[in-house]
């Protein structure tokens, strides 16, 4: 969706750019495809903030999303685009031919009216749906599963795509959006073609408000408290953080330091990492 810009009345409104939302064309969701979201503000099952700057932020529910495409074989059109407040990317309502609906990602240039269809047999064609081992070397794809059956798991934001890149025995070599080549099970479903609302990255948030809408709360910096409550905290004025590293308020390097496990059992899929 392209983005809108407005004039600098305020200076919130100087940067601020939205959706025109001009692919949506429905606007209320499908009642039957809703669920409650519970709302935990960054607290665990004591009450306690595990995650800092969760909170507040509009009411929504969530929809019911088809990662899995398991619909083999029955045809299914495309009745609708609509907005999700859940994720970046659009939604599209399909209508299948045997009387069900649900909500799958909108790839890019999916249109009301197109036919889409998941299965084996499905033909190549943006929309559909189908294990990686029918798919020629190069398809450019999305909403990619990690183990058969489980639903799509990776390339699932707006504007992403991954792109196959060889098959090898059982598996498929697949190029992530992060320029991370990854073995995956042949028998792995993903969706043929880019997820939609690629102008999600162009929006600018603009104010501090909008970010509360989102439910996101204040992020204080570390060298602005105290040295009771921060590494960084402390001394006259503007002063350097004393230490040499920047480091989280509980004292753990932070900027660079690798946080990956060293014996993640998924290393020996990757074949190249992102960052070479």
């Amino acid at each position: 969706m392209p983005t809108k810009k407005f004039r600098p009345t305020s200076p919130a409104r100087r940067f601020m750019t939205v959706s025109t939302f001009e692919d949506i064309t429905k606007k209320n969701p499908e009642k039957k495809l809703l669920a409650t979201k519970k709302r935990k503000a960054g607290r665990n099952s004591y009450g306690r903030i595990t995650v800092r700057h969760h909170g507040g932020g509009a009411l929504k529910k969530y929809r019911i999303i088809d990662f899995k495409r398991d619909k083999d074989g029955v045809p299914g059109k495309v009745a609708a685009i609509e907005y999700d407040p859940n994720r970046s990317a659009n939604i599209a309502l399909i209508f299948y031919a045997d009387g069900e609906k649900r909500y799958i990602l909108a790839p890019h240039n999916i249109k009301v009216g197109d036919v889409i269809e998941s299965g084996p047999e499905a033909d190549i064609r943006v929309g559909n749906a189908l294990p990686l081992e029918k798919m020629p070397v190069g398809t450019v794809i999305h909403n990619i599963e990690l183990k058969p059956g489980k639903g799509g798991q990776m390339v699932r934001s707006a504007g992403n795509s991954a792109q196959l890149m060889a098959k090898e025995g059982k598996f498929a070599q697949v190029r992530l959006p992060s320029g991370e080549v990854r073995m995956v099970s042949l028998r792995c479903r993903a969706t043929i073609g880019q997820v939609g609302n690629i102008d999600s990255e162009n929006i600018s948030i603009g104010k501090a408000g909008r970010n509360r809408w989102m439910g996101k709360r204040p992020t204080v910096r570390g060298s602005a408290m105290n040295p009771t409550d921060h590494p960084h905290g402390g001394g006259e004025g503007r002063s350097p953080i004393g230490r040499p590293s920047p480091s989280t308020p509980w004292g753990k390097p932070a900027l660079g330091q690798k946080t990956r496990k060293k014996n993640k059992t998924s290393d020996k899929f990757i074949v190249r990492r992102r960052n070479g």
